[in-house]
């Protein structure tokens, strides 16, 4: 699955420049168009491996886009409160309402998938928390919400590559922790877990694009041009018919 993402996908800054304003534009004016339709929410997922980019591109969407209608989640581990209460619970609270954005940073997919590669749950677990998401997403996309998954993908190589390169610098070094070693280090029980989930995760209303990580300039254009694909062709569409009450 994640093969297409480590084929060195490359955007030269010539063609990047020359393409990042028609996409910004385009992309704010799909943004308004929700915003003044107020039809649908737009719910995005940021995921991935360390290194591949997630907090980057983040960052990025929130100047790309008109953030006064954009709120960024970056859940951590849940609380005592959040415990006692369904899994979901604590994400749907933070769902945007109709016309607005929702950027999920820390989402839903966490906490199964590292819970797996630590050994703290089971297969059968697993699946359990994946069924669990796909109701939930499914129950989402029902209400009308527009879902768009994105899975930050590294190679192996790649991902060492960009630890020693943030490190080497004084100005990127805080961003490499004992943590994302530790992640690389269990690199490959990582990817047979989130290929799991992606597989099992990957729905008709909610599907996953997996975009590689290691060109900054490819990476923030595809992203870019996903989330304007799918806003163009969702804002494009008819608004259903109203349901008249009879007695």
């Amino acid at each position: 699955m994640f093969e297409s993402a480590e084929l060195g996908h490359v955007v030269d800054k010539a063609t990047y420049k020359a393409e990042v304003p028609t996409v910004r534009e385009r992309l704010l004016d799909a943004q308004y168009e929700l915003l003044d339709k107020k039809r649908f929410p737009l719910v995005i997922v940021i995921a991935g491996v360390d290194g591949g980019g997630k907090g980057e591109t983040v960052n990025e969407l929130n100047t790309w886009m008109d953030a006064r209608h954009v709120t960024t989640h970056a859940l951590d581990a849940p609380t005592d409160v959040e415990r006692e209460r369904p899994a979901m619970w604590r994400f749907w609270r933070e769902l945007p309402p109709k016309g607005k954005t929702a950027i999920f940073f820390g989402s839903w997919y966490a906490s199964p998938i590292d819970a797996r590669v630590a050994g703290d749950i089971e297969e059968g677990d697993l699946d359990a928390a994946t069924e669990e998401i796909k109701r939930f997403e499914r129950m989402l996309a029902g209400e009308g919400a527009l879902i768009l998954k994105f899975w930050f993908h590294l190679s192996k190589q790649q991902q060492k590559k960009r630890f020693n390169k943030l490190e080497r610098r004084a100005s990127t070094r805080w961003r490499v922790t004992s943590s994302e070693w530790a992640s690389a280090h269990c690199y490959d029980r990582q990817r047979a877990v989130a290929e799991r989930v992606l597989r099992q995760t990957s729905t008709a209303e909610a599907p996953w694009i997996v975009v590689e990580g290691a060109d900054k300039r490819y990476r923030q254009l595809t992203v870019a041009k996903s989330i304007l694909a799918a806003l163009e062709r969702r804002n494009a569409l008819p608004d259903p018919p109203s349901v008249s009450a009879h007695v």
